[in-house]
């Protein structure tokens, strides 16, 4: 999307634009993309949103139109962290409920695009330039590769997609998933203290229960419990903030066991969908970037027995882009509707 002026004015000519929403548990992110021939121009008017702060979306969205002062446009494109199923919307993080039949009418809607948030991402992934891409581990490569790239976030959940690029045609396909939600796998005695620790508090243990903003929490209280220590909760972020920083050593090693069972979960999906590539995005992935190079991660990656050679070839990367979603919700909007 980087361009000089005289060649962005061109462009933007005869552009249309859209509202843009991603759509979490914790914050309703917007902005006014401009969009052309499959391509998405411009991002302007970004605005962060508490939902917490909102009885409903649509409160929300007026917000937001309050915020940039002028007349809104008639199309929308939204990336929204849950299904994109059935009649009824709902978050498993949030008390928003969305029926979609009823988005164009409350909000004055011509044409809407609803996508998963995952979905969202890696839209943005197949969009963003490579200077947006950091390695993590495995090999580096030159080019976005023929075939899946997995997409993998941890943030108030834990997301995944997949992303298949045809490079002969120039195209590609998203796939969405609720990967997260598989059933947590353990790997060594520690893994399964944690498991047998959790199975007390809930009926059946996720990945996202270990592999999101509130997960590292989970670890911190089943170590401490293991250890026989008494320790007091922290909220999520004070505790990431301590395992970061190295204040609390408990929170450390909690930290080392989340980037261990992240290598272990990139490398299961991985699999799952024959990827030649992983691409890391979300809010606690943006928290690691330059820890998890350097922690457990890549060892436990490769962990596969006779499909270690396999994993090797693997690259890995983090996606930096700061708005993910609202990028892949423009994108989407882009590839359907204007290419």
């Amino acid at each position: 999307m980087t361009t000089n002026n005289t060649q962005a004015e061109k462009n933007s000519e005869n552009a249309q634009e859209v509202i843009v929403a991603d759509i979490g548990g914790t914050n309703a992110r917007f902005a006014i993309a401009k969009v052309k021939s499959g391509k998405v121009l411009s991002i302007e008017h970004e605005t962060i949103l508490k939902t917490a702060d909102y009885a409903t979306m649509q409160l929300a969205w007026d917000a937001f139109g309050q915020k940039i002062g002028r007349p809104l446009p008639d199309v929308a494109s939204m990336a929204i962290a849950c299904p994109i199923r059935g009649d009824i919307l709902k978050f498993s993080n949030s008390p928003w409920i969305i029926r979609p039949a009823l988005i164009p009418q409350q909000l004055n809607l011509k044409k809407l695009v609803l996508i998963n948030d995952f979905e969202a991402v890696a839209h943005a992934t197949a969009h963003c330039e490579d200077q947006y891409l950091k390695p993590i581990c495995g090999p580096r490569r030159k080019d976005a590769p023929d075939g899946v790239t997995t997409i993998v976030g941890p943030g108030t959940g834990l997301g995944v997609a997949s992303l298949h690029f045809d490079n002969a045609n120039d195209t590609y396909i998203v796939t969405p998933s609720e990967g997260g939600h598989i059933t947590y796998a353990p790997c060594d005695n520690i893994d399964i203290s944690i498991l047998r620790y959790l199975k007390q508090h809930y009926r059946r243990v996720s990945a996202e229960r270990i592999l999101s903003g509130p997960g590292l929490g989970n670890i911190y209280e089943a170590l401490a419990a293991s250890a026989g220590l008494s320790v007091t909760h922290h909220s999520d972020s004070n505790l990431w903030d301590a395992a970061l920083k190295g204040t609390d050593h408990l929170a450390t090693a909690a930290l080392e066991r989340f980037c261990l069972n992240f290598g272990t979960f990139c490398a299961d999906i991985a699999l799952v969908q024959l990827a030649n590539r992983v691409v890391i995005s979300g809010g606690i992935g943006q928290l690691l970037a330059d820890y998890l190079p350097h922690s457990g991660f890549g060892e436990r990656f490769v962990d596969k027995g006779r499909f270690e050679r396999m994993l090797a070839q693997i690259s890995v990367e983090l996606l930096t882009y700061p708005q993910p979603g609202i990028l892949g919700a423009a994108a989407a909007y882009a590839v359907k509707h204007t290419k």
